[in-house]
């Protein structure tokens, strides 16, 4: 065997890398897909679209290297996390769109169960917020016609994207979900590692509907051989920001990754001890490997790089995103402008699914560079936010950041991201550490790689960032942006 493949289902594009023994990438391909927007604050994608997309780049990957399917150990799923897709076991048709995860049509909901926050944070470290899939489930279930009746008589499936595309590549064979994904649902205790009944009752989500929870690295099946010309074992499963977890090999408990990608997701390695939080981040699990359940925490920051996507394709204020840098470097400064993206809310720690995006501190000087680079500076000042309060929960001081994502090749952004932090910034040599983290759990799986030793040799940094702003300057910048955060907070009513 050569190669391990990753499947990287992402949040606006399909891709598709494959992997030598050394963890270098050997080919990959990639494919957008439409992001559909029925009304404001409603994000959908078509499953059936996604799925396509996914096998096409596959087929594409093994292509440029005229791999076959004998050439490869085994296939790693990596997935937007969240997303929810309900789907016929039969027929395999979705009942509708899937829902996702920047999604906030049942914010409402959410506050009508707000007498549960506690139940929910103590079983799933998880806050009430529309982000997470069970209530997605329930809206589902509640808002298309027929839908109810099919799920509680075991006709329908529910299952976050790593396994709507399991079950396809095993032919409806296999309905399955790894831990780390099965965390993010509201609908799973993270202490005991089973689908919680308790919660289950309060969402008003049947059991029947649910994929089996399986360990992030195994064998679960195996591809329909008419799919890519023979039958691959898919062997490992991680939603995104656990599988870059991975990548970066943040195996020792304190360590930190920051994925820069639509979102910025920060995590932090605790081992096999769940921390709660006391500044609203996350307690979810990182991997299980076998019977071991190892944990972490998060915060999660709804748009980032989906920020500079708007100013190209919205605003059209720039025509590709890597010009985004040259426009941002063209001035000193921001010239006092302020850009507050959230055009979804606001994640952590602020979990304000009511706040709107914002431009503050215009003046007839500013610019359109101006503008680029507040969009840059929010990516690293929504960062801050959420280390800060991570450093609060663990009482560990922070000293290095790992960085990865596509954002990561800006590299006024990771200076931007060191000065505000007062932290190293650590750029890896391999930034789609996302896709090599879940070929990594499946070449453990299958034996291509020894043991965690071996991947652990593989890393090496690119560059790192320190910082070299004035403290003075730091602060001045970091209160200004809080300002500009609580002006763009319950910016909508409720029953808006």
């Amino acid at each position: 065997m050569k190669y391990v493949l990753t499947l990287d289902q992402g949040t606006t594009s399909s891709r598709a890398i494959l992997f030598d023994s050394s963890g270098e990438i050997k080919s990959m391909a990639q494919q957008e897909f439409r992001q559909i927007f029925p009304q404001p604050g409603w994000v959908e994608h078509d499953a059936d679209e996604i799925w396509q997309t996914q096998l096409a780049v596959a087929k594409a990957t093994l292509a440029k290297v005229d791999c076959t399917a004998d050439d490869i150990a085994g296939i790693g799923i990596t997935n937007q996390r969240e997303t929810t897709v309900v789907w016929d076991r039969k027929s395999g048709e979705p009942v509708c769109n899937a829902i996702v995860w920047q999604d906030r049509r049942t914010a409402g909901y959410c506050r009508q169960i707000e007498g549960h926050t506690e139940l929910f944070k103590q079983k799933t470290g998880l806050v009430l917020d529309p982000y997470f899939s069970g209530t997605k489930v329930r809206w589902i279930l509640e808002n298309v016609p027929g839908v109810r009746s099919k799920a509680e008589s075991g006709e329908l499936a529910f299952g976050t994207i790593d396994s709507w595309l399991l079950y396809n590549l095993t032919d409806g064979k296999v309905h399955a979900t790894d831990a780390t994904n099965a965390s993010r649902t509201l609908m799973f205790n993270i202490h005991s590692g089973e689908w919680d009944k308790e919660l289950l009752d309060i969402l008003t989500v049947p059991e029947a509907l649910l994929p089996e929870v399986r360990s992030s690295s195994e064998v679960y099946g195996h591809t329909s051989e008419n799919l890519l010309g023979g039958n691959i074992a898919v062997a490992g499963i991680a939603g995104d920001q656990q599988s870059a977890l991975f990548g970066q090999i943040c195996t020792t408990p304190g360590m930190v990754k920051n994925t820069y990608g639509t979102g910025c997701f920060m995590m932090m390695y605790t081992g096999e001890k769940a921390i709660a939080s006391s500044n609203n981040l996350l307690t979810t699990i990182a991997l299980q490997l076998g019977d071991t359940i190892h944990y972490a925490l998060e915060g999660s920051v709804f748009i980032a790089g989906a920020a500079v996507q708007w100013l190209r394709d919205e605003v059209k204020l720039i025509d590709s995103a890597a010009k985004i840098e040259t426009l941002a470097a063209s001035v000193e400064d921001n010239g006092g402008v302020f850009v507050v993206p959230a055009f979804a809310g606001l994640g952590a720690p602020y979990w304000d699914p009511y706040a709107r995006g914002a431009i503050l501190g215009l003046t007839r000087g500013s610019s359109k560079a101006h503008i680029a680079r507040a969009t840059l500076e929010s990516l690293a000042h929504q960062t801050v936010d959420v280390l800060q309060a991570m450093e609060a929960d663990s009482g560990i001081d922070i000293t290095e950041l790992r960085a990865d994502g596509g954002a990561t090749v800006n590299n006024l952004l990771m200076q931007i991201q060191a000065d505000l932090l007062g932290t190293t910034v650590v750029r890896p040599e391999i930034t789609e550490t996302t896709a090599l983290g879940a070929a990594y759990l499946a070449g453990l799986a299958t034996g291509f790689w020894k043991d965690q030793d071996e991947i652990r040799q593989q890393w090496k940094a690119d560059r790192r960032f320190a910082p070299i702003m004035d403290n003075n300057a730091v602060q001045a910048q970091r209160k200004k942006w809080s300002k500009a955060v609580e002006r763009s907070r319950g910016w909508i009513e409720e029953d808006e």
